[in-house]
This record gives C-alpha cells, sequence and structure tokens, in this order.
C-alpha cells in the first residue's frame, strides 16, 4: 500500500512539473521577439528584410553558431554574447557621431554632464519600440541605421576573415 502511494506522489508530481514547463514553454513561444518582414531607416533606405534574417540564422545555425559565440546571453560560458557586442558597438557609434557634431574627437572627449546627456538621449532612442504591428515593418532612425550600417561591415569582414579587423 505504502508503494502505491509513493507511485502516485511520483505520477502527480512528473504531471505537475510537465504541465508548468509545457505551460511556460507555451508562453515563451507565444511572446517571441516578432521577425520583422522590413527593417527600415526613416528616410526609406532597407536596412535588412525578413528574408534576409532568416537567411543569417540558417548560416548561423549550419556553421554551430553556438560555438562561436551566444546570442541573448544563451551559453554565455562558451563564447561571446554577439548581441552585446552589437549593441555596444551601436551605442558608441552613435554616441560619438553626436560627439562629432559638437566638434569633439570622440564620446570619451565629453566632459561627464555631456555624456550623461547623450547617454539619456541614447536610452530613449534603443528603448522606443518603432515596430508596427499591422505592416510588420520596424522604423529606425537614420542616424541608427548608419550605426547598423557599420556594425553589419565589422562583423561581415569579422566572420569573413577580413584582414583589416
Amino acid at each position: 500500500m505504502k508503494t502505491n502511494k509513493l507511485w502516485f506522489g511520483f505520477i502527480a508530481i512528473i504531471v505537475v512539473c510537465f504541465g508548468i514547463l509545457g505551460f511556460y514553454g507555451h508562453e515563451i513561444y507565444r511572446e517571441k521577439p516578432p521577425v520583422p518582414e522590413q527593417v527600415i531607416a526613416e528616410n526609406g533606405t532597407v536596412l535588412f528584410t525578413a528574408q534576409q534574417i532568416k537567411d543569417g540564422q540558417n548560416v548561423w545555425q549550419s556553421i554551430g553558431g553556438q560555438e562561436v559565440g551566444t546570442v541573448w546571453g544563451h551559453g554565455a560560458y562558451v563564447a561571446p554574447d554577439w548581441s552585446a557586442d552589437w549593441l555596444h558597438k551601436e551605442a558608441m557609434y552613435i554616441l560619438n557621431e553626436w560627439a562629432s557634431k559638437d566638434s569633439v574627437a570622440t564620446f570619451d572627449d565629453l566632459n561627464e554632464e555631456q555624456q550623461a546627456v547623450y547617454k539619456v538621449k541614447l536610452q530613449k532612442m534603443l528603448r522606443t519600440n518603432t515596430y508596427d504591428n499591422n505592416t510588420g515593418i520596424l522604423t529606425v532612425p537614420d542616424e541608427r541605421a548608419a550605426a547598423i550600417i557599420s556594425v553589419s561591415a565589422h562583423y561581415a569582414g569579422l566572420f569573413m576573415n577580413d584582414p583589416k579587423l
């Protein structure tokens, strides 16, 4: 009789655990970030399309991308997190462009107060959701589009063995 209670308890725990796992798995799938149909600059320049994003994902998977770096921190013990690196490079590009408009060579040459103003401005730019659910288009400011183009060129060179990098 005691064995039956243990088996019943074991089965109940398994059912509850897999139920929770299934529920949250479904929620993750349902709430996943959308793949935009197009990413465009405010000036109308198409930066990339959904098909290019999917092709990039396929290439990443085909080369065993998880062994050469991570995306969104998954597997960070194995290699660098490329998404964090991308965001850092994009942010520094924008900050340096703003600094150069103030006749300063780089963002690091600004005083702390000026840097703080630019950092707040950058946070607002990067955190503003410009994805249109109806059209599937993600529109980015022109200055961010320039940063995306620059960082894309960096990564293309990095993964294509550009000797200049």
